[in-house]
């Protein structure tokens, strides 16, 4: 990964999350070599100590960096602006913070698509800007902040298509 050119680091929460992230990478729209996911955190809680950990000072280093933190909501309204406060304000529009908004495995179940399909159809919602499953109930609560990174992400991240 080229730290000087625009580049993301996904951190999955736990392995099922791995697996949407990596099927968004999979999609054929995605340009590979920008974009990393990073070995699961162990829980939403450790995603936090990691990022405060081992990000905060390299993303301060390497101003092209965007942080995506994947993580389940547990059916909670206040995770998100939980774990909002913990982001230096000098890094809040590097870092987004997405998830389903119970757990991976309950949209596995309403889907019935695996992790990486899953993961795959929200790429091709995002370069096609259809986003037919960002509005499953299970996601549509990451509008606000799904509208905000493809904004900063969306110039380098896909492939133009004609």
């Amino acid at each position: 990964m080229n730290r000087y050119i625009d580049h993301i680091f996904v951190l999955p929460e736990d392995d099922a999350n791995r697996q949407i992230a990596n099927g968004f990478i999979n999609d054929s729209n995605i340009i590979r070599r920008v974009i990393q996911v990073l070995s699961p955190a162990g829980g939403w809680t450790h995603v936090m100590d990691i990022f405060t950990k081992n990000h905060v000072k390299e993303m301060r280093k390497f101003d092209k960096q965007i942080l995506v933190l994947l993580i389940d909501f547990d059916g909670r309204q206040d995770r998100l602006n939980n774990i909002r406060v913990q982001i230096p304000s000098e890094l809040i529009d590097r870092v987004f913070i997405l998830g389903v908004q119970s757990n991976p495995e309950q949209l596995k179940t309403s889907t019935h698509k695996s992790f990486e399909a899953i993961g795959e159809a929200l790429a091709q919602d995002c370069s096609e800007n259809n986003n037919q499953l960002w509005q499953h109930p299970l996601l549509i609560h990451n509008q606000p902040e799904l509208e905000r990174m493809t904004q900063s992400v969306k110039p380098f991240l896909f492939r133009q298509t004609s």
